[in-house]
């Protein structure tokens, strides 16, 4: 009886409750921001994307929940708006491409600027890598090396603490 009444309670909540959250995605360039977003708002993967010029912002229902996503481009001249976006939102997500070597260094300095923020205290930072352009276990398996140095960075800096 108890549970009919709490499910009778969700469904009466969920008339008139929604749930609205903003999440910033960072990274640097070709990091898959963009592609990221498309994915979750339209399920479709495109590999024909342009980089973004400043920003992009498109809100996503599923369910009762809307998201807002700030989507900041990643090119150095872009880089010192990641704060303002990064403030008051619910959760920020720090795009990786973990098979591009080249880069590697130069985000995790970013990652470490971006923690460094006093603004941001408090707003969870998740890693997230989507591009694993990978033709070998070898490769494969770098690339989830680089993406664990990163979870460590965000769990070492991060001001939100973890409960196990």
């Amino acid at each position: 009886m108890l549970a009919l009444i709490s499910r009778l309670l969700d469904w009466f909540r969920s008339l008139f409750w929604k749930e609205e959250m903003e999440l910033t995605l960072v990274g640097l360039q070709y990091s898959g921001k963009t592609t990221f977003v498309n994915v979750i708002a339209s399920g479709q993967f495109s590999e024909d994307m342009i980089p973004t010029v400043g920003f992009n912002m498109r809100k996503v229902t599923k369910g009762n929940v809307t998201i807002k996503i700030w989507d900041i481009g990643g090119q150095p001249r872009f880089r010192s708006m990641w704060e303002r976006y990064c403030r008051g939102v619910n959760a920020i997500v720090y795009m990786i491409d973990a098979a591009d070597r080249e880069k590697i260094e130069a985000s995790r300095n970013e990652l470490h600027n971006l923690l460094d923020k006093p603004q941001l205290q408090g707003i969870p930072i998740s890693p997230f890598s989507g591009l694993f352009n990978i033709q070998n276990p070898e490769e494969a398996e770098a690339s989830s090396e680089v993406f664990q140095s990163f979870l460590a960075i965000i769990l070492e800096l991060s001001s939100v603490p973890l409960k196990y």
